[in-house]
């Protein structure tokens, strides 16, 4: 995968998304950018690691060639899944897989959980000033919930990047300054998580969503926007399906449910708009957070500005 390439000068609108390893591109809001992409909108994702500590989940794939090259295994899966997706660009952040906490990947120099801070967010900004896209999506603080030290890494940098790429005092040596308009948060909704749990019983199919699942906090009082994703669903099993070490292709988790089943629950991307820009004027978090009408486009207000 090519470090640069020219964004197109009629690119009018741009997405830039920021993930932590290959893979995650595929399991969250993989429909969404592909539905935008459809649309005209340049998509670039951000991969931060190159997965190098990922264990080999789908047996088919448990084999001595793949343990021995699994970083250009991975490297290749990321290829296929961006493609399927719609990604116009993959661009490779340069950190290794930080692995889970206290293992021996966590503690090697050069992993993305150790990085150091200003040079990870100025590796970030410079991108964000050459793709300029209007909308950034990243994660929410998993710290508490899904402590993966590269997941808590992408928030970590992603926010203050966000904010830093606008304020031409910053990073200056990492080209002019570019404000994107919103960032956004993938969500894993409990609403969706409950609706795939009740088909599974309403099929009679042992549901992989133990007790667990419903025991941890919701967030779905976060969520402000949901994006309709019915006519792009079956690029995320797709997507998925490439990461052929990652993912199980008999996993009841993933594949679990009939494909006509499973696209009629909560057939939506979730998110939470985090920072808002439209206008020029910036709004705090907790102005979205109200009881008006639910987004169903990541460029709300976007679009009308680019048009004007």
């Amino acid at each position: 995968m090519p470090p640069f390439v020219s964004v197109p000068a009629d690119a009018s609108l741009r997405l830039l998304t920021v993930h932590a390893h290959p893979d995650d591109e595929a399991s969250k809001g993989a429909a969404t950018v592909a539905a935008l992409h459809a649309g005209g909108v340049h998509c670039v994702l951000v991969c931060c690691t190159g997965g190098e500590a990922g264990d080999v989940l789908n047996p088919a794939m448990d084999v001595p060639e793949v343990h021995a090259d699994l970083p250009g295994v991975r490297d290749v899966e990321l290829a296929l899944a961006a493609e399927i997706i719609g990604y116009d660009e993959v661009i490779m952040l340069g950190y290794r897989d930080s692995g889970m906490k206290d293992s021996d990947h966590n503690a090697r120099p050069e992993a993305f959980a150790n990085a150091d801070h200003d040079e990870a967010v100025g590796r970030l900004v410079a991108i964000i000033r050459r793709v300029r896209p209007q909308v950034i999506v990243t994660y929410p603080d998993a710290r508490g919930e899904y402590d993966h030290p590269d997941h808590v890494q992408v928030h970590d940098i992603s926010v203050p990047a966000f904010h830093a790429a606008g304020d031409p005092e910053r990073y200056s040596e990492a080209g002019p300054a570019w404000q994107p308009s919103k960032l956004y948060y993938t969500m894993w909704s409990r609403a969706r998580i409950a609706g795939l749990h009740a088909k599974f019983l309403e099929l009679g199919i042992e549901s992989p969503y133990d007790e667990w699942w419903f025991e941890r906090p919701s967030s779905d009082h976060l969520i402000t926007t949901q994006v309709p994703i019915s006519g792009h669903w079956d690029v995320r099993g797709e997507a998925l399906r490439a990461h052929a070490t990652q993912i199980d292709p008999t996993s009841k988790f993933w594949f679990g449910l009939p494909d006509e089943a499973a696209r009629t629950v909560h057939p939506f991307d979730d998110y939470r708009l985090e920072a808002c820009y439209v206008d020029g004027q910036p709004v705090e978090p907790a102005e979205f957070l109200t009881d008006g009408p639910i987004e169903d486009d990541l460029f709300a207000g976007v679009r009308a500005e680019v048009d004007a």
